[in-house]
């Protein structure tokens, strides 16, 4: 690899395989890596570290750390380091395979929690002393600072805390990334807090580069990898009804004077419904959007192209294989409309809700009265994790949930009479829409929001249940105002476990 991508002297020569620099890594510690839905994470020190690991339990001895993120990474990590049992704690997100795996099963402690939170647990130590950092950059500057590559995410949290700083400087990611991130550093803890100086998603208001003293950076490992950049799936017919009630309700909106005519900035949460319904839009004639989200998807990415969308604020850029090829093609093309930001801006409360943002997230089930269950199923099985999706809808001016009806082939209904887990409380959930429909549930007590959730969104195989159920928890349950009978609502999750489908 030239050179040139590593421009500190001083950095140059300290330079090492990844197998040296894992070593560098303890047992026992808190380990820092970069990465947020599969980009940007580290490519190579995971994999050294896991043989080491394995290496060390072939010996008889142990060897495990607590990894922190920014979020969801790739198998490279996550995946190498969970089967190497290597794991004893995990957080804060993750979508990998063999981490749910060892998750669900006991054997690796997993703290789901709100993504804009975990700069400041780890600043106030609740993961402990921060013993190394693992971070990808593009480049490193000639004053030692980094380049940042495809996701922010914690990574100025974690060089601001590591003791030690191993650096995976990658040629894959373009060189022309430099001049796309707005790092800020006013941010402080209680009682130092201030306001952060943020009121348009295109606004600037930090530095393109990390800062990282240089004495703290103990290895730098060259790679030549690419992200994850898992391709979405054809978007069917149930997404595009999904897609098309949303928009109805944005044009009904426009029309009442309840939105702009470009609606107010955009987050998207991550999936192919979220795709989805951005690809809507974009057939939908709007103009002049923007966004103000965690994840530049391919969807966004069909948007800043079309000039639909004027610019997008995130924390990472996660594409298909197709459209990670477009833009690193035409990186200048975005250079000026997208902003890359630490995730304890893009996702931050006050921003969210002095922004006005519309949250758009998927889910795995809602209950009659709207409360929303986004990490587990059947109760008990963590699938991913809460993400974003909380820092949004409790702060957003319109928060929105969506999903298909049914899943398991129509085995199971994603309207349930009460859901398995909360993560969502009916009082953050405005709009829920299945391909059946969309439920306004604003302005409705609660006997109202589950009648229009029974009529709009549930599938019909389901509907006729799940009014009976509703009908005679009216009449038979202690209170009047949430009815429910609690054996009974719980019982259609147990039904599933045993007979493997919700229907009676």
């Amino acid at each position: 690899m030239p050179q040139s991508r590593i421009r500190n002297a001083t950095l140059l020569a300290r330079r090492m395989s990844a197998d040296a620099a894992a070593a560098l890594i303890n047992p026992g510690t808190s380990v820092a890596m970069s990465g947020f839905t599969g980009s940007g994470h580290a490519k190579v020190v995971p994999g050294a570290l896991a043989r080491r690991i394995e290496a060390v339990h072939a010996a008889g001895d142990p060897f495990r750390i607590r990894l922190l993120t920014g979020a969801s990474t790739a198998p490279e990590l996550d995946g190498v380091l969970a089967r190497a049992d290597g794991l004893e704690l995990r957080a804060p997100y993750q979508s990998d395979p063999d981490t749910r795996q060892r998750i669900n099963a006991g054997s690796m402690n997993y703290i789901d929690m709100h993504l804009s939170q975990v700069a400041q647990f780890t600043w106030s130590g609740f993961f402990g002393k921060i013993d190394t950092a693992v971070i990808e950059a593009t480049a490193i500057a000639e004053d030692g600072s980094l380049v940042p590559s495809t996701s922010v995410g914690n990574n100025k949290t974690w060089l601001d805390l590591a003791d030690k700083v191993i650096v995976e400087v990658n040629r894959w990611q373009p060189e022309a990334l430099d001049g796309m991130h707005d790092i800020y550093y006013g941010t402080r803890l209680p009682p130092d807090r201030v306001p952060i100086p943020l009121t348009r998603p295109d606004q600037r208001i930090g530095q393109p580069h990390l800062r990282v003293d240089p004495a703290r950076i103990v290895a730098v490992v060259e790679t030549d990898a690419p992200d994850r950049n898992s391709a979405f799936k054809p978007i069917d017919d149930t997404s595009r009804r999904i897609a098309g009630h949303l928009i109805d309700f944005f044009r009904d909106e426009i029309k009442r004077g309840r939105l702009p005519a470009n609606l107010l900035p955009l987050q998207s949460g991550v999936g192919n419904i979220a795709n989805a319904v951005l690809a809507g839009l974009g057939e939908s004639g709007f103009s002049n959007l923007t966004a103000f989200t965690e994840v530049i998807q391919d969807g966004m990415l069909d948007l800043l192209d079309a000039g639909i969308l004027r610019s997008a604020s995130a924390t990472a850029v996660s594409l298909s294989p197709e459209a990670t090829a477009r833009f690193k093609d035409t990186i200048a093309n975005y250079r000026e409309r997208i902003l890359l930001r630490s995730q304890e801006l893009s996702n931050h409360p006050e921003l969210v809700r002095r922004l006005g943002c519309i949250a758009l997230n998927g889910m795995i089930e809602a209950d009659l009265y709207g409360n929303i269950n986004s990490t587990h199923i059947m109760g008990s099985r963590i699938q991913n994790g809460i993400g974003g999706s909380g820092d949004f809808a409790r702060n957003s001016y319109l928060p929105v949930f969506l999903t298909p009806s049914t899943a398991k082939g129509g085995a199971i209904s994603s309207i349930v009479p009460m859901v398995s887990h909360v993560d969502h409380t009916e009082h953050d959930v405005a709009i829920l829409i299945t391909e059946q429909g969309l439920a306004d549930l604003r302005g409705l007590a609660p006997k109202q929001r589950a009648r229009t959730i029974i009529d709009h969104c549930a599938h019909p195989d389901y509907r006729d249940a799940l009014r009976d159920y509703f009908d005679r928890a009216c009449r038979d349950s202690y209170g009047k105002h949430t009815p429910h009978l609690l054996a009974e609502a719980l019982s259609w999750h147990q039904r599933f476990i045993e007979t493997g489908t919700m229907r009676a």
